[in-house]
């Protein structure tokens, strides 16, 4: 038995228990992982707000690192090989926020040495989510690329990812988040009245992407404006918008998304192991304190990613509840 989060009802963070749970001993194309970080995404909590009353409780959480403490009869993880004490990351799971699960091995990868275990457990649902919004666009180096939320968890994958393309970045962001833009590789932007008109001053040229990770009106509206194909505009936050207006909306629940984000998942760990993809974790919390640390996820401002750490797993180096890492 182990411990974990769960929604027993529809809800936000408010409604999540830390509840005991049984692990199941891997069967044939399984393994068991110990975790030691959980990532956190917003997905997450969005997920348990509505849905089929049939799937209550619900398990929280969608990608994982830890080690390999079990291996069922006859199996191979996604990237091979895989033995009891190897270092891996996995996704997508379901019940990541929890100290030990089964999982399938198909989704289980051997983690980079040159990651740590919360950049590992956040590395892959932004990620995959990048990329796919990189695919439906057909963005290419030669493009430049208007993203909104550019400072965010998956807006700061899209810059590095553009940035390996070769594409001129043009990010939208707070004037907190102007750094993070920068660093990564984008022109900053801030949002808000007459966006549409900075972009067109720093940008003359026009642009060919628009890549919206934030999903308000401001930020469709100026995409429709500056780009001419409607193709080349994506959202993952607005759908009502993408059928309104005839733009393009990934998730990842959509068979396409589904196949082409597991389809790179092995590509994006390669990316980050060699180091042109880095994950910013802003703050660790222990797995007891999934709440709060969902609660400060939920304010839309975290500062960078969330890891939780299971306490048996804790150690000097990580930072206390409270500060930030």
């Amino acid at each position: 038995m182990t411990k974990h989060w769960a929604a027993p009802r529809f809800g936000g963070s408010e409604v999540l228990e830390f509840v005991e749970t049984d692990v199941p001993a891997p069967g044939p194309g399984e393994v068991t992982i110990a975790v030691r970080a959980a990532g956190m995404n917003p997905a997450d909590t969005k997920h348990t707000r509505q849905g089929d009353p049939a799937d209550l409780p619900m398990a929280v959480g969608y990608e994982v690192a830890g080690v390999i403490s079990a291996v069922g009869p006859d199996t191979e993880i996604a990237s091979g090989g895989g033995a009891v004490g190897d270092e891996v990351l996995a996704f997508r799971v379901t019940g990541g926020w929890t100290s030990a699960l089964t999982v399938p091995a198909s989704d289980v990868f051997a983690k980079p040495e040159a990651i740590g275990f919360p950049e590992a457990a956040n590395l892959l649902l932004a990620g995959t989510t990048a990329a796919d919004m990189l695919r439906v666009t057909r963005a290419e180096g030669r493009d430049t690329v208007l993203v909104h939320g550019a400072s965010g968890a998956v807006g700061v994958s899209l810059l590095q990812q553009l940035r390996l393309l070769g594409a001129r970045v043009i990010g939208t962001a707070s004037e907190r988040g102007a750094d993070v833009v920068r660093r990564f590789g984008g022109e900053w932007v801030a949002y808000g009245d007459g966006l549409e008109a900075r972009v067109r001053s720093i940008a003359p040229s026009g642009i060919d992407v628009a890549l919206d990770c934030v999903g308000t009106d401001e930020a469709v509206d100026v995409s429709l404006a500056l780009v001419a194909d409607r193709a080349r505009i994506v959202t993952i936050a607005a759908p009502a918008r993408a059928s309104s207006d005839g733009i393009a909306v990934v998730g990842g629940a959509q068979p396409a998304s589904k196949a082409f984000r597991d389809s790179v998942r092995q590509r994006l760990i390669d990316l980050a192991g060699a180091g042109g993809l880095e994950v910013p974790v802003a703050r660790t919390f222990p797995l007891a304190d999934a709440r709060d640390a969902a609660a400060l996820l939920e304010s839309g401002h975290p500062g960078g990613k969330l890891a939780l750490v299971p306490d048996s797993e804790r150690t000097d180096s990580t930072p206390p509840e409270g500060t930030n890492s």
